[in-house]
């Protein structure tokens, strides 16, 4: 027992010596740990990062200390007219009741979005879609103030618009370069998201040259991650500079809430539009004259093509600057201006964004040689400013646009032809059903209409009650038609 008992005193004493060494060496095993740092004071490497972090956060509130004077809150309210329940229509109704319900029920709808002050004299960039056919516009400061928003003009091709407030001395925000944009550089959005007021959030730039969303005609999207919601459009979108790069235009979602997935016109492109609103009153593009198609894997065989990168032209339209300059039907163009060219969506994009009258290099594949062609480019006749006529008549819920050449030659529509093409028209409008889209109303109530600065004029001038007799052109063949309010 004796032996034994000492035996046990001498293992505890060896586990207690164990234990004291371990104590004391726990301090730099911990040390040099990096999971027990915790233990210690930080190191140069944590302090470091502490550091950098801050910095990185003071930039960030210094940039959007900045910005958000610049962005306004764009609210805007129109009248959407509900057709009536189809039991006012019985005629066992209308025997007794007459046609005192023929009236659609209006109600005033109120949306909300952003824009972003591009003078100090008062004109703010924001998107078409924001302003689209409001009858009033409210636009709030930074600092609260409230200012009555007037359009300038806009631009639905490519999803633009201009208002102005009668205001001057108003904070401006520095343009940047869009083509200088790289994937992986962190942006900022500021708007007004669910109409919560000046809002900032961040991200990255994810893709560039989004083309093909079918959210505006003409598309060079910036994609990104930064958390855009219903009430950014017409936002801006900033580097860590603080300058402009885009406006927050649309988002790629299921539910309506921000996926991950958002869009911006690039600066230079909205740049481009506004400066062409402003100055000229209407939106200048450049117009080349040719008829296009993807190449398949197919068609880069037949065409001599070592890949399916290019614009196929199909047709070349008669006297255009295509054809002026020597480009035929079967050429495959693949650099325009210095650009290379990977489909007919880059294409459009470049033609429209160079100005009437510049001489280019374009460079085609015909036969599977290399063709190096001067072309001038001539003026696509786009669309005026649009004004917004709000009327109460036969006519509301139309809307109209110039006869461009695009849109004669896409319709077959012939020189001859005067008059202002129908682009829509509203369910809740009396002409549903009776006007179409592509229908060219040359005629309101026997007055001549050339252009939609007329067609304004003598509609603005209709009664509420008063049927409307229009002479319009459908199919090529002239038709009288009645719209009755």
């Amino acid at each position: 027992m004796g032996k034994i008992g000492n035996t046990r005193k001498i293992k505890l004493l060896l586990i207690a010596n164990c234990l004291l060494l371990v104590f004391l060496l726990l301090p730099s095993t911990i040390n040099a740990s990096p999971s027990k740092a915790w233990f210690s004071a930080p190191g140069p490497v944590e302090r470091n990062a502490a550091q950098v972090l801050t910095k990185f956060g003071d930039a960030m509130a210094e940039i959007a200390k900045e910005v958000k004077p610049t962005v306004v809150n764009i609210s805007t309210t129109k009248i959407v007219r509900t057709p009536l329940h189809p039991f006012f229509d019985d005629p066992f109704f209308r025997r007794f009741f007459g046609d005192r319900f023929d009236m659609p029920l209006k109600r005033r709808v109120t949306s909300l979005g952003s824009g972003v002050i591009v003078t100090s004299g008062g004109y703010i960039l924001t998107n078409h879609h924001v302003i689209e056919g409001a009858e009033d516009i409210l636009v709030t400061l930074f600092d609260g103030r409230e200012f009555e928003g007037k359009v300038v003009g806009s631009d639905p091709k490519t999803d633009i618009a201009v208002i102005t407030i009668d205001e001057t001395g108003l904070p401006t925000i520095p343009w940047g370069n869009s083509d200088r944009v790289r994937v992986g550089e962190v942006v900022l959005a500021v708007g007004n998201p669910f109409g919560l007021g000046h809002t900032v959030t961040m991200g990255i730039v994810s893709a560039l040259g989004r083309v093909g969303m079918g959210i505006a005609e003409f598309e060079d999207f910036i994609q990104t991650d930064v958390a855009i919601n219903p009430g950014n459009s017409g936002g801006a979108m900033v580097n860590t500079r603080g300058e402009l790069i885009g406006i927050n235009t649309a988002i790629l979602t299921k539910t309506g809430g921000h996926h991950g997935i958002g869009f911006a016109i690039p600066a230079d492109m909205a740049k481009s539009i506004k400066d062409s609103i402003i100055e000229e009153g209407r939106v200048v593009r450049g117009w080349l004259g040719v008829y296009m198609q993807e190449i398949t894997a197919e068609l880069a065989e037949k065409f001599y093509l070592i890949d399916d990168e290019g614009a196929l032209i199909t047709s070349v339209v008669r006297r255009s600057p295509a054809c002026k300059g020597g480009l035929r039907s079967g050429d495959v163009i693949v650099e325009f201006d210095n650009i290379n060219i990977r489909n007919r969506l880059e294409l459009r994009n470049a033609v429209v964004a160079t100005s009437p009258g510049t001489e280019v290099d374009i460079k085609v594949i015909r036969d599977g040689r290399p063709v190096v062609l001067k072309v001038t480019i001539g003026e696509l006749d786009a669309m005026p400013q649009i004004k917004y006529v709000q009327v109460e008549n036969a006519l509301t819920g139309v809307s109209v646009q110039e006869l461009s050449n695009e849109l004669r030659q896409k319709f077959g529509i012939d020189r001859g032809i005067k008059g202002v093409i129908v682009n829509n028209v509203e369910r809740d409008s009396p002409a549903h059903n009776i006007l179409r889209r592509g229908d060219i109303i040359m005629e309101v109530d026997r007055k001549d209409i050339t252009n939609v600065e007329e067609y304004n004029s003598v509609i603005s001038k209709i009664g509420r009650d008063q049927a409307v007799l229009l002479l319009i052109m459908r199919a090529g063949s002239p038709r009288y038609i009645i719209v009755r309010p």
